[in-house]
């Protein structure tokens, strides 16, 4: 039984680094650390960043700061997130999601 197991996991790692899929994440969460870095060194907030890619094509990038940032409006801020996701990506998603995380 474990070579079984052992031949379906060969098999699945070299179709998944056949396919680039391996690549794609490593470089995603490249890219998602780099716009998160890029805000920490600029506004001193660190967001969590998320994305989605689907068959090379990167769908959606998700951006949530962990408060309401009041150092610049809304619009400001969008316009920046919009910038550096571009930027960082090196592509433009289908949708960017700009979210404010609310504590108790």
């Amino acid at each position: 039984m474990n070579i079984r197991k052992t031949i379906a996991i060969v098999l699945l790692a070299s179709s998944l680094a056949g396919c680039g899929v391996v690549d794609l994440i490593s470089k995603g969460l490249s890219y998602s650390n780099a716009v998160a870095a890029d805000f920490e060194r600029d506004i001193g907030v660190k967001p969590e960043v998320g994305f989605n890619w689907h068959n090379g094509n990167l769908q959606s990038v998700t951006v949530t700061f962990p408060k309401v940032y009041v150092g610049k409006p809304l619009d400001d801020l969008a316009n920046s997130v919009r910038e550096v996701v571009v930027k960082e990506f090196k592509q433009t998603p289908d949708t960017i999601v700009l979210a404010f995380a609310l504590t108790k």
